[in-house]
């Protein structure tokens, strides 16, 4: 997994004589040169050289703080679709360029594995709601279900509640309700119901949500009316405008960070002419273009497919994650470097490219710390094995 350790500090003492390789040799390695060895080191790897000393649990922090930074992972969950429903877990890490599988016990099923936002697994039946949202989705919390049954409703964490709204069934009194679940008190709340505007696309398959600590934000993928709800005073603000540009013909949006971040597809679905990138003004709600996605990359997300109608997208830190809904090989990544710009990359989606993969694929993004992997290693027989590009 990533280069040996030994290897890079065979690497350091290239070209010293046979005697100062054996003075280096006996020589403890510290300081920058043990930092900027680690820095080429996984995160899964980097959990066990803090084990080594205290020296080197500091080394490994400074090297993360200095020479190669943390990044937030793309998990990619699959279940098959028939009983018992395996789940599978596979992770992303951007630091390292490393697809990993986390081995794991199965989820326990209870409906179909979704997510509406970036950060939020659930599971929602008639009988419960199943909903995880640590980084690696270790643990899962159980509830009563809403008191209004719910087919495809959009559901989301803001702070300690979980907001779920629409994707009623036909046979419910209001298509638009509310629902919102305390995790800390672990009961359920009625409030104002959706935007009447939003009734006939009330569900998550044509609403994209973005979350923050403070408000949740629902837009229409096709029109770009949007509306922001806030928990607290269980009230809806709006409409606004989320269409920047009238060729805009589907948009997806998320909080990349602090950014608001709205991704579009310009054209139509049989002519997809750009896609392109831009920030929100959370206080405005006005939209500035900082990135398009270049040419070369856009025909790699159609792939095989004539047509490309939806994408998905996954945001966290940034990183913006962006896949074809139909199941195009590749995944798209959007950096926001330091100096401003944004960078574009492809990652070979080891998952999709599986032929024999049956099953549905659900993408999430976290921030994954060594914590968070030492606390994975810790429970229930898990661990991390390296998933090579085919």
């Amino acid at each position: 997994m990533g280069q040996d350790l030994g290897e890079l500090e065979r690497q350091g003492m290239a070209g010293k004589t046979e005697v100062e390789e054996e003075e280096v040799e006996e020589a403890p390695i510290y300081g920058d040169l043990l930092e900027l060895i680690l820095s080429h080191v996984p995160l899964v790897d980097l959990a066990h050289a803090c084990l080594v000393s205290n020296s080197w649990k500091h080394a490994v922090s400074s090297s993360l703080s200095h020479f190669n930074k943390m990044k937030p992972w793309l998990v990619v969950h699959t279940q098959t679709t028939r009983s018992p429903y395996v789940t599978t877990t596979h992770a992303y890490d951007p630091r390292s360029q490393l697809w990993l599988h986390l081995k794991q016990p199965p989820i326990r099923y209870v409906s179909a594995l979704r997510s509406s936002h970036s950060t939020l697994l659930y599971m929602l039946s008639p009988s419960k709601l199943s909903f995880s949202y640590d980084p690696l989705h270790l643990a899962w919390h159980h509830a009563q279900p809403p008191l209004v049954w719910r087919t495809d409703p959009i559901v989301s964490v803001v702070g300690s509640r979980i907001i779920i709204a629409g994707g009623s069934c036909d046979f419910e009194d209001d298509p638009l309700a509310v629902e919102i679940y305390d995790i800390e008190s672990r009961s359920w709340d009625s409030c104002q119901s959706m935007p009447a505007i939003l009734k006939d696309s009330a569900a998550s398959t044509w609403l994209s949500v973005a979350v923050n600590d403070r408000q949740m934000f629902v837009t229409e993928k096709t029109s770009g009316a949007t509306y922001s709800f806030d928990p607290a005073t269980k009230t809806w603000h709006g409409p606004y405008d989320l269409r920047p540009d009238p060729s805009v013909f589907f948009s997806a949006i998320g909080f990349a960070g602090d950014r608001m971040i709205l991704v579009g597809l310009i054209g139509d679905a049989d002519n997809v002419k750009n896609v392109k990138v831009w920030k929100i003004n959370e206080e405005t709600m006005k939209c500035e273009v900082v990135g398009e996605m270049p040419q070369l990359l856009l025909e790699k997300l159609r792939n095989e497919n004539s047509t490309l109608a939806s994408i998905g997208v996954t945001m966290k830190g940034d990183f913006i994650y962006i896949h074809n809904t139909s199941g195009s090989e590749a995944l798209l990544c959007c950096e926001f470097r330091s100096n401003g710009a944004i960078g574009w990359s492809v990652i070979e989606n080891v998952i999709v490219s599986d032929r024999t993969r049956i099953g549905s694929l659900v993408f999430t993004c976290s921030d994954v710390g060594i914590h968070d992997v030492h606390k994975a290693l810790r429970s229930d027989n898990r661990r991390f094995a390296v998933q090579s590009v085919e």
